[in-house]
């Protein structure tokens, strides 16, 4: 399994055993997590996910993606936050670069578009003129069915499909992904006679892209699923396994990003080398400061793509506050190899590169930025894998989603709820004028 997680970047500003005085809090959180003991221990489902997954639930999910490759040019998946960013994370890192500018046939597959992750009319509207003379399909992800933003989303484009292909046609073009047994869209999906798969009620959903959730998109855009749970699968081996600092990477790295916490290093920085993986870090983000930001507590996640990057945010991490780590992503090998040419005029001095592949560069270029970093007080850790296939998606996924759970238990915190995100919609749903808000929206007029 090549996947490494090296911290050999970091000793400058955490030493050995301000990393290994964390074994026994990590060793706690493996047994917390493996006997249900710990705090969320009702939202442990996504730990065997990838072995206890049985074929036959691959299968049926491959048979519904075959569907809507026969009959759409585009798949809608409806959904927020985790009903939609790790598919997007996987699907794009898969995808060729333009792949909405290439045709269906070149594609070979539906182009896979998002809607219900942001209450934007521009863009619902944009939506709708691209479906304009194309088949499509939708499927809609929300364990209650009530979340504001894709139930939205999914009245537009329930009303749109049964105006297009009539009712009858729209069931055969809807698929719900949803609770097994309550929840409103349950219940209209067994109403209407929606094709339906289950979210696990013990995952949350941002620990759901292993699930149809997931899955259904990544295979609907035609990428092997098969192979991301197997990537996935020997990391939940690697976590059930020596759970000694150093030995596991998961163990390794939440040593580590908790060291530099309480060293005042609050602000962990997801970097890249390929524009691949922008999504990967968008996903990240969720997980973490969904699942560790709270009692005051928690590592701020971002996110940076480079090299491009390096021309905005990286003059702040260079000399900036020095809050700062980063985690790299360093891919070893890519698909395609480029050559840079020979220039006879040589205006821009860069002959000097002539007959290198743009790889090599690009790896240059990540081991000249960790040298620059960490003198200028940037502590880096790296995890490097061989190149950005599904098994290695399943492998990095497995892996942040463990490292979240363990190392929101060495922090203290329910890495499993989400009580702050409830905030933001109390106050809407009263400024909207929902029943039995009355009293709350007087005071929030109030302070406007």
């Amino acid at each position: 399994m090549s996947f490494q997680v090296l911290i050999h970047k970091t000793s400058d500003f955490v030493s050995s055993q301000e990393v290994h005085n964390y074994q026994s809090a990590i060793n706690q959180a493996y047994t917390d997590l493996a006997q249900h003991t710990g705090k969320g221990n009702d939202f442990l489902g996504w730990q065997t996910l990838p072995s206890a997954t049985p074929d036959s639930f691959l299968t049926e999910i491959e048979a519904v993606a075959a569907k809507i490759r026969q009959n759409s040019e585009i798949l809608v998946v409806i959904g927020i936050g985790g009903s939609y960013l790790g598919a997007k994370a996987v699907i794009d890192a898969l995808s060729h670069h333009f792949s909405a500018s290439l045709s269906a046939a070149q594609r070979k597959a539906p182009l896979v578009v998002f809607a219900g992750n942001n209450i934007c009319a521009d863009y619902h509207a944009d939506l709708f003129n691209l479906l304009e003379g194309k088949d499509y399909s939708v499927a809609v992800i929300s364990k209650s069915g009530t979340t504001t933003e894709p139930a939205i989303a999914f009245r537009l484009f329930k009303q749109h499909l049964e105006s297009k292909y009539g009712k009858a046609g729209a069931k055969e073009r809807i698929i719900a992904v949803t609770d097994p047994k309550s929840g409103a869209l349950r219940q209209l999906a067994t109403t209407e006679g929606y094709t339906t798969f289950s979210i696990p009620p013990d995952v949350g959903g941002r620990f759901s892209v292993l699930t149809a959730v997931g899955l259904l998109p990544i295979a609907a855009a035609g990428f092997d699923i098969r192979q991301l749970m197997a990537g996935a699968k020997d990391m939940e081996n690697v976590g059930n396994g020596d759970t000694t600092i150093g030995k596991n990477p998961i163990s390794t790295y939440v040593a580590v990003r908790n060291a530099l916490y309480k060293k005042g290093r609050y602000i962990e920085i997801l970097a890249n080398y390929h524009p691949r993986l922008q999504y990967l870090g968008e996903w990240w983000k969720q997980l973490y400061g969904e699942s560790e930001g709270k009692e005051h507590k928690g590592i701020f996640p971002a996110s940076v793509n480079f090299s491009c990057d390096l021309h905005s945010m990286g003059q702040l991490i260079q000399d900036g506050e020095r809050n700062i780590y980063e985690t790299v992503i360093s891919v070893a090998k890519t698909k395609q190899q480029i050559n840079i040419p020979n220039d006879a005029d040589n205006l821009d001095k860069l002959n000097f590169l002539a007959g290198k592949t743009l790889q090599e560069v690009n790896k240059m270029a990540e081991k000249g930025t960790l040298i620059a970093h960490v003198a200028g007080k940037v502590p880096n850790v790296l995890i490097e894998i061989d190149s950005i296939t599904a098994y290695s998606l399943g492998q990095l996924i497995y892996f942040f989603e463990k490292a979240c759970a363990v190392s929101g238990y060495v922090l203290g915190v329910n890495p499993f709820d989400q009580p702050g995100v409830e905030a933001y919609k109390t106050n809407m749903y009263a400024l909207l004028g929902k029943a039995g808000f009355e009293e709350l929206a007087k005071e929030i007029r109030a302070k406007l």
